[in-house]
């Protein structure tokens, strides 16, 4: 079973909510994990991520109940090949942008004669060789996620939604924003405007469709919009916002103890 699409079947109406794994290390992808994300994406588009540090973090999220995807750097079948052998069950396109390329990375996540998947017996997605019938099976427990990032993409939803093999559709708001000129606007009225007609194209080819929020602005808007999952977070974007709050709450309160010594001469109380 595949536990991406299984966490589609069974969401209920509410958005699963995921993170995205920005930082390769194993023990903060594991923490994550566990931290009650349903589901979560190991990056290696845009963080230097290679294959035994993809290998280190699967094992790590084994660990735990989130469904996790990887996405890959871009749409080729080499890269495809060494993640699923690594044992990733759910991979993520970049920057589809048409029914041919969403085939070619359907294509790629599939053995012949469905795909063009190079065979191997002896890897980690076949437990070393010991899961029954592998090469027979795996196809079907392989999901496809396609990115739509782009204004010209999400004309062509609906051609993309139809190829056999793609079980979900994922919007990039910041390649959206830069396709319509406005590169990091995704809160501009044309940005969202152009995410609510995904949305609506993605309802009606009954494929799920989800996107990005690392605001809870975004989040709200995007929910309303009736986006079937979300990323919420990153683990470097929860760090940077732990550690930046940590250090402006110290910092304002040591500066409030100066003033306070300063008016009266007397020492702040421990802890005040």
């Amino acid at each position: 079973m595949n536990t991406f699409r299984a966490l589609m079947r069974s969401a209920g109406g509410q958005p699963p909510l995921g993170a995205w794994v920005m930082s390769a290390s194993p023990i903060i992808a594991e923490a994550i994990g566990l931290a009650g994300f349903d589901w979560g994406v190991v990056d290696m588009e845009h963080t230097p991520l290679e294959m035994m540090g993809v290998t280190h973090l699967l094992q790590a999220l084994g660990n735990t109940r989130m469904a996790t995807v990887v996405r890959v750097p871009w749409n080729e079948p080499v890269t495809v090949k060494r993640v699923l052998d690594a044992g990733a069950t759910t991979v993520m396109f970049p920057f589809v942008q048409n029914a041919d390329e969403a085939r070619q990375a359907v294509a790629a996540t599939r053995f012949p004669p469905e795909g063009v998947r190079g065979m191997v017996g002896m890897s980690r997605a076949s437990r070393f060789g010991t899961a029954p019938n592998y090469l027979q099976t795996a196809n079907r427990q392989i999901g496809v996620i396609v990115q739509i990032e782009s204004a010209q993409a999400v004309v062509q939803i609906e051609a993309i939604a139809a190829v056999p093999g793609v079980d979900a559709l994922f919007v990039g708001p910041a390649d959206l924003s830069g396709s319509l000129g406005l590169p990091g606007q995704t809160l501009h009225a044309d940005v969202l405007a152009l995410m609510a007609d995904a949305v609506r194209r993605a309802k009606a080819a009954g494929v799920p469709i989800g996107t990005l929020a690392f605001s809870a602005d975004a989040a709200t808007r995007y929910r309303a919009m009736a986006f079937d999952f979300l990323a919420v977070a990153s683990d470097l974007n929860l760090l940077m916002q732990g550690a930046a709050a940590t250090l402006r709450a110290l910092r304002t309160q040591d500066g409030a103890a100066r003033v306070h010594t300063l008016n009266d001469g007397t020492q702040p109380e421990p802890g005040a």
